[in-house]
């Protein structure tokens, strides 16, 4: 125990300069269970020291392990909260824990029988946390840390404080928010950076291996964190990996199963699966007509898109179509706080209400559809510059 304390006070110590992330004041942190999930290396670990840092900076009731530790090879989680608890301890954090067999009995253990202890544990998005899941389904409180937003990104850059704004804010008084803003920085001289490298928090690390690192996370992603939790064998890895680089040759693209099928030579159920495996891990994102509920996740995608623009250019550094990237901003950004669906008159409709087009400057708002265009500072009436839907979060 007073080994793992010491680790815990040297990360505390030792940690560097980090980005504030929204996600932290958006968890009702008195919850007892609560799973941060996340693509590799988008800042999970830096996110739970930060949380002891702000909530807890000087308490020995709160501990940070990392499963990675050879030492749970042979104690069980329930053993050592159990030990912390009697010790004193109120808060457990586990990092990576899908390292650890048998984990999901093991944290309902810790529920069931240490009643004064909370618990916040990391995972890779494709895990199954509560997803039928009888252990935890129902305990568990689910959260995502996703990449940075573009507010995030330009706090950062510019060392300013700018907050986030609903969706629907946005939509009434943007041209409010988005003179205050300019006033203070010019936002698309960091876009076009943001859109390549600015995602993911590594990049203040070394910029000039941002590129490959990303690559390295996506190929971890596909060899172990996919097929662990669907069972795939590794010799169909190839398969994945073809089908992941056709998505980004083509984004955005309504797919027609048989041809990927032949492509990748496989079965049509195949890529279904494929698709969907892909969408867990945070690779791409799927449009649907009624924005992706449990029955649609069964059917064909209405079109697909790679998750975030930072993919887009590390896998398919050709497809550099302006109006891909817009587009797969557009997604990512606002779909990470609203419920995007197939629009038969429009790019995407936004909550079943607002419909939009996404596209350059001189892109307009039809009647009845909003227009999200590149490339401008300040929109006007329902003309809205796309850089502002990097202030959702």
């Amino acid at each position: 125990m007073d080994f793992f304390q010491q680790i815990h006070k040297s990360l505390l110590q030792g940690s560097e300069e980090t980005i504030q992330r929204e996600l932290m004041n958006s968890i009702d942190w008195n919850q007892r269970l609560i799973c941060i999930k996340g693509f590799r290396s988008v800042g999970k670990t830096t996110f739970l020291l930060d949380y002891i840092k702000k909530y807890h900076p000087e308490s020995n009731e709160v501990l940070y392990l990392n499963l990675n530790n050879f030492y749970f090879t042979k104690r069980k989680i329930s053993s050592f909260a159990d030990e912390f608890a009697k010790r004193g301890g109120k808060i457990l954090i586990l990092d990576q824990i899908q390292k650890y067999p048998d984990w999901s009995a093991d944290l309902r253990k810790c529920m069931d029988e240490i009643p004064d202890l909370k618990v916040v544990f990391t995972s890779s998005p494709v895990l199954r946390v509560t997803e039928g899941n009888p252990d935890l389904e129902g305990i568990a409180s689910i959260y995502h840390l996703e990449g940075l937003s573009f507010r995030e990104y330009l706090n950062h850059q510019t060392g300013k404080k700018f907050r986030a704004y609903s969706f629907e804010e946005i939509v009434k008084d943007h041209i409010k928010i988005a003179k205050e803003i300019v006033a203070e920085i010019k936002p698309l001289a960091f876009f076009d950076d943001y859109l390549k490298h600015g995602y993911f928090p590594y990049y203040m690390d070394a910029p000039n291996f941002y590129i490959d690192k990303l690559l390295k996370n996506i190929n971890l992603a596909l060899e172990i964190d996919v097929p662990y939790t669907n069972q795939i064998e590794f010799k169909y890895l190839p398969k994945l990996r073809k089908l992941l680089h056709i998505i980004a040759s083509e984004t955005p693209f309504t797919p027609n199963v048989s041809k990927l099928a032949t492509s990748v030579e496989t079965s049509r159920a195949t890529i279904m699966n494929y698709l969907k495996y892909l969408k867990n891990a945070k690779l791409i994102n799927l449009l649907y007509e009624n924005g992706g509920s449990d029955d649609d996740q069964m059917k064909k995608p209405d079109k697909v898109y790679m998750q975030n623009t930072n993919l887009l250019h590390a896998i398919a550094p050709n497809n550099n179509e302006k109006i891909t990237v817009r587009q797969t901003f557009f997604y990512n950004q606002v779909g990470y706080v609203c419920k995007l669906s197939k629009s038969p008159v429009a790019d995407f409709c936004i909550n079943g209400k607002y419909k939009f087009n996404v596209g350059g400057r001189k892109l307009e708002p039809q009647k009845g559809i909003y227009a999200a265009s590149d490339v401008i500072e300040i929109g006007e009436g329902n003309k809205i510059p796309l850089w502002l839907f990097g202030f959702l979060y």
